[in-house]
């Protein structure tokens, strides 16, 4: 199996390094406190309750600046 990767359902493939833009989405609006995500053009991004933007890359580099948001305001 090269390049691809099994789904969640039984038959369907995705790229090996494809994101599940929505299951992301979903882990970082766990995190709480954040009124908007969002992804375009390569970018994450997260508005938080004061207005403040943070983005990342990748879900991992996003999750990261909200950890350290978050930590900066505890």
């Amino acid at each position: 199996m090269t390049g691809t990767a099994k789904a969640g359902t039984a038959g369907q493939r995705r790229a090996v390094f494809a994101v599940d833009e929505d299951a992301a989405l979903e882990e970082i609006w766990a995190e709480g406190g954040y009124h908007a995500f969002g992804v375009g053009h390569g970018t994450w991004s997260a508005i938080g309750s004061a207005g403040e933007v943070l983005t990342g890359a990748t879900p991992d580099e996003l999750d990261r600046k909200i950890r350290a948001h978050w930590q900066e305001m505890q």
